[in-house]
């Protein structure tokens, strides 16, 4: 299951209506939101999500760092097998301090998604160590690397992953019901309200544009609150103007909580809006543009 502020265990489940029945019972929609405080669908005592846990972790030659960051050293990936085999990431090192926004841009095939996915803990490196919020990847298992992804990893999508029998409301309530917020769907209301939603909460994705859609997709990643906001081309899929609606609602977002921003994006313009601009290619990184707020 993955992480899209979820606790998903792992990069390979994608498939977001089979893996969410899984867990949430399906009862009438409606009914979920409306008796939310009667009848919680999970009880918070039954979820094990101890937020004393990244404390017993062994420390890694890594942290020390500020909170709230991303240390990669040395990362090496390789997708497929046999003659399909490649070398996808290499060598790879990066620091991203508490708060900074970094876009990530090269050409097709070079590697930005594949870097992101390792940073949020859907992929795991043939080699190499994260670090991501003092907590070493390489000391957790599957179901505690997700665990660490729904409390700390916001993630958004090119392609939205909303679940399209549930409304926007729902969805956003989802991480947050899997967490065992008894407050999840007032959680999820404020959240709606702040992506400028608040009169679409109870419609369903079919009932909403691409712009809507990925202002719910954006909503979900930040209702748990999480220390990192990881975001693959989220405008891919918007016309112009409605990318640039989204990318302002993002960037207000990031400086408004104070989160570390990572984004993926061709968009050359767009990427110069970060804090800093690191292009990769051939899965290597090639240049670290100079801190724009130094340069500045």
């Amino acid at each position: 299951m993955i992480g899209l502020s979820f606790a998903f265990a792992s990069s390979e489940s994608w498939g977001w209506a089979e893996t969410v029945a899984a867990v949430i019972n399906p009862v009438n929609n409606t009914s979920m939101c409306t008796n939310w405080r009667a009848r919680p669908s999970t009880n918070p005592c039954e979820v094990p999500y101890d937020r004393t846990m990244d404390s017993l972790i062994e420390p890694s030659s890594l942290t020390g760092l500020s909170p709230d960051t991303i240390a990669i050293s040395k990362v090496n990936l390789s997708l497929g097998t046999g003659a399909a085999r490649v070398h996808i990431l290499k060598d790879i090192s990066l620091r991203v301090t508490q708060g900074e926004a970094i876009g990530l841009i090269g050409p097709s095939g070079s590697g930005k998604s594949t870097l992101l996915m390792v940073m949020a803990g859907l992929e795991r490196p043939d080699s190499g160590e994260v670090v991501v919020n003092g907590t070493p990847f390489n000391a957790l298992d599957e179901d505690a690397l997700a665990r660490f992804r729904g409390r700390q990893v916001g993630i958004v999508f090119q392609s939205f992953h909303l679940i399209p029998t549930m409304t926007a409301l729902e969805n956003v309530a989802v991480p947050l019901e899997l967490a065992g917020n008894p407050q999840a769907a007032q959680r999820a209301a404020q959240e709606l309200m702040s992506v400028g939603l608040g009169d679409r909460q109870h419609h369903y994705p079919s009932q909403l544009s691409g712009g809507e859609q990925q202002r719910v997709a954006l909503a979900r990643a930040l209702a748990p609150d999480p220390a990192i906001l990881v975001a693959d081309e989220p405008t891919g899929n918007l016309d112009e103007a409605t990318g640039k609606q989204i990318v302002d609602l993002l960037f207000t977002k990031h400086a408004e909580r104070g989160m570390t921003l990572v984004l993926v994006t061709h968009d050359t313009s767009l990427a110069q809006r970060c804090d800093r601009v690191i292009r990769l290619r051939s899965g290597r990184i090639d240049t670290v543009a100079a801190d724009r707020t130094a340069a500045s």
